[in-house]
């Protein structure tokens, strides 16, 4: 059951609507949800050693104390940030806390997601006009290294009612299914499982285990077999369905393997318009 919900906020228009995602959970779920935001320090410095170097070789006195004046902003802004947030929890009547903390952005958010059940953060961030993909970098790093399930946002919100489950049988797609079963049965949902394969034998036993696993939550089930290509398939059933939020397994295979074959999961997070739960 999840009852601890981080979000990663820095202050972008994904990141709002990953906010209104997590409080919306917290208010159903009665969780707590804590606001992270990370002061990047990869910015600072960069930004410090920069106009230090130029500064230098223009023959001015090199600005030293740039770093530290930034750093002074930016937790400024960081505070007002949160502040914001934590007026957002107590308008909507969901307990919340903030952390404030400086390092690499990825990294500082898996390492505060150990004591969360769920990570919320936004599809794309602060600098998506300056990013060369779809996806941002944080976004794609988070999903890939967080221990914990990982809710991304598209910009626009809506209530969950339609969830859609990607079953293919593996340790990642069971994850994925005990998250989709505990959630559904805690908002009262029903609940949609795709297979995507042959309609044959094989298809059958993969949903049959998922039935008989579903059998023991109080939640109405519904499943489908569809053939193609998985990445296509699903986000074809999502429009076709309605669904509003993706439950699939992060990430199955290497990060080599992915570079040839290409990644289920990648492709369907750079192009779905609703919210995927990812799960490891």
């Amino acid at each position: 059951m999840i009852k601890s919900i981080l979000v990663a906020l820095d202050g972008s228009e994904h990141s709002d609507t990953a906010s209104r995602y997590a409080l919306w959970l917290a208010h159903r779920l009665q969780a707590t949800v804590t606001g992270l935001h990370v002061i990047d320090v990869v910015s600072i410095e960069g930004s410090g050693s920069f106009l230090h170097d130029i500064s230098g070789s223009m023959g001015f006195e090199p600005y030293l104390d740039f770093s530290s004046k930034m750093r002074e902003a930016l937790h400024e802004r960081g505070r007002t940030l949160l502040d914001g947030f934590l007026a957002s929890c107590q308008e909507q009547g969901v307990r919340g806390d903030s952390q404030l903390v400086t390092g690499i952005v990825a990294n500082e958010v898996c390492e505060q997601a150990r004591t969360a059940d769920i990570v919320v953060l936004g599809h794309r961030g602060l600098n998506e006009r300056f990013s060369t993909g779809l996806l941002g970098g944080t976004t794609e790093s988070v999903a890939r290294k967080c221990p914990k399930p990982v809710l991304v946002c598209p910009m626009q919100f809506q209530p969950i009612a339609r969830p859609l489950l990607a079953y293919d049988g593996s340790q990642r797609a069971a994850a994925a299914m005990r998250e989709a079963a505990e959630l559904a049965a805690a908002l009262a949902l029903p609940l949609e499982v795709l297979h995507v394969g042959k309609d044959d034998g094989t298809a059958q036993k993969v949903l049959d285990e998922a039935r008989r696993y579903l059998s023991a939550y109080p939640i109405t089930c519904e499943f489908l077999v569809r053939g193609g290509y998985a990445n296509e398939t699903i986000l074809d059933v999502m429009s076709e369905r309605a669904a509003d939020l993706l439950f699939i397994g992060a990430y199955g295979h290497s990060r080599i393997i992915e570079m040839v074959l290409g990644s289920t999961t990648e492709y369907v997070l750079r192009n779905s318009a609703s919210p995927l739960f990812l799960c490891r």
